[in-house]
C-alpha cells in the first residue's frame, strides 16, 4: 500500500508540474503558427534567389536558387538593382531618426508632465485626456493627415506660414515639404543634408511621440513622494533644485526604459514613415522597415527582403543590448 500511495503521490506531482504547460500549449501553438514560422521561413529564402517564380511551390519550386550569403552582401555593398540606394546612408539616417526623435519626445514629456502635476492647475482631467489622443490614433491615419496638411498648395502648414509672410507684406508659401530634394542643412550629417520632409516628420512624429512619455512621466511623478520636496523646501532648496536633484533622479527608472522603448518604435516606424513621406523624396527619408518592404511590392525579391529582414533583426538586437547595458533599464531599482 506504501509503495502504491507513493506512485500515486509522484504520478499527481507530475501531473502538477506539467499543468502549466498543458494551459500555455494553445498560445505557443498560435505563436508557432503566426510568428516562428514566418521568422524561419524568411530566414531560409534569405540565401536564396526566391521571387514571384517560386510563390507556387514555395521551396519546392525547380526554379529557386540557393545563392548562399549573395543576397546579404547585395544589401551591404549596393549590389541590388535598386535607384539611389545606399546601406550605410539608410542605416545611418534610421539612427538619426529615432534618436532625435527620443532627444525631443522624452524632455517633453518630462517637462508637460511636471507642468501637469502642479496644484491648483484648473481642467487638468481634460488636458490629461486631450494629450491621450495622438497615442489611441493609428499611425496609418496620422500619417495620411499629415500628408494632407503638408500639402504644397492647399496644406494647413503652408496657409498658416502663407498667412504670417502676408501679415508682415511678404509672399505666399508654397513649400514642398515631402517633395524638394534641397536640403536646409548640408552639413546635418557626415552622408549629407536632409531634406524638408525629414523636418516636416519630426514636426508630425513629435505630435505623436510625446503623449506617451507624458503619461510615463505623469505616472512616476505620482509616485514620488511628496515629503522630499517639503523636506527640501525646508532646506532652502529652490524649485530648479528640487527638480534637478529629487524629480529627475526618481523619474529615471520609469524614463530610460520608455525612452529605449521609444528609441526602438522610432526605429521601426514602418506606417507612419510610409504613409507620409513613402520614404523619399530620392529615398532621402528611407527607413531600413520601409525599404524592405518596397523589396517585397515592387520588386518582389523575396529573398532580398528575407535578407534585409534579418539584418534588421540584428540591428535591433545590437541596439538593444548595447542600450541595456548602457543604461541598466531591465534591472531592478532599490
Amino acid at each position: 500500500m506504501t509503495a502504491i500511495a507513493s506512485s500515486s503521490i509522484k504520478k499527481d506531482k507530475a501531473f502538477r508540474s506539467f499543468l502549466p504547460y498543458l494551459y500555455l500549449l494553445p498560445a505557443f501553438v498560435v505563436l508557432g503558427i503566426i510568428t516562428f514560422y514566418p521568422l524561419i521561413f524568411q530566414v531560409i529564402i534569405s540565401f536564396s534567389d526566391f521571387s514571384t517564380k517560386d510563390l507556387m511551390l514555395q521551396l519546392r519550386s525547380p526554379k529557386l536558387n540557393w545563392i548562399g550569403f549573395q543576397n546579404y552582401i547585395d544589401i551591404i555593398t549596393g549590389g541590388l538593382p535598386v535607384q539611389n540606394f545606399n546601406f550605410v546612408r539608410v542605416l545611418s539616417y534610421n539612427f538619426w531618426w529615432a534618436i532625435t526623435n527620443v532627444i525631443l519626445h522624452v524632455p517633453a514629456g518630462v517637462l508637460i508632465a511636471n507642468l501637469m502635476n502642479i496644484k491648483g492647475i484648473w481642467f487638468k482631467r481634460i488636458y490629461r485626456a486631450i494629450y491621450v489622443l495622438p497615442v489611441v490614433i493609428p499611425p496609418i491615419v496620422i500619417g495620411t493627415v499629415w500628408r494632407n496638411i503638408y500639402d504644397e498648395q492647399y496644406g494647413a502648414f503652408n496657409r498658416l506660414l502663407t498667412d504670417i509672410s502676408l501679415l508682415f507684406g511678404g509672399n505666399p508659401i508654397h513649400t514642398r515639404w515631402l517633395l524638394d530634394i534641397n536640403p536646409p542643412i548640408p552639413w546635418l550629417l557626415p552622408t549629407g543634408g536632409l531634406p524638408n520632409a525629414y523636418y516636416a516628420m519630426m514636426i508630425a512624429n513629435f505630435w505623436l511621440g510625446w503623449p506617451f512619455m507624458v503619461l510615463v512621466a505623469t505616472g512616476a511623478l505620482q509616485s514620488i513622494p511628496k515629503e522630499l520636496y517639503e523636506a527640501a523646501a525646508i532646506d532652502g532648496a529652490s524649485k530648479s533644485k528640487q527638480f534637478w536633484n529629487i524629480t529627475v533622479p526618481l523619474l529615471q527608472p520609469a524614463m530610460i526604459p520608455a525612452a529605449v522603448y521609444g528609441f526602438t518604435l522610432s526605429f521601426n516606424l514602418f506606417n507612419f514613415v510610409y504613409f507620409l513621406s513613402g520614404g523619399g523624396p530620392n529615398r532621402m527619408t528611407e527607413l531600413l522597415v520601409t525599404f524592405a518592404y518596397d523589396l517585397v511590392r515592387n520588386l518582389r525579391l523575396y529573398g532580398a527582403a528575407g535578407a534585409f529582414a534579418v539584418i534588421i533583426f540584428v540591428v535591433a538586437l545590437v541596439i538593444f543590448l548595447i542600450t541595456n547595458k548602457v543604461t541598466k533599464a531591465t534591472e531592478s531599482y532599490i
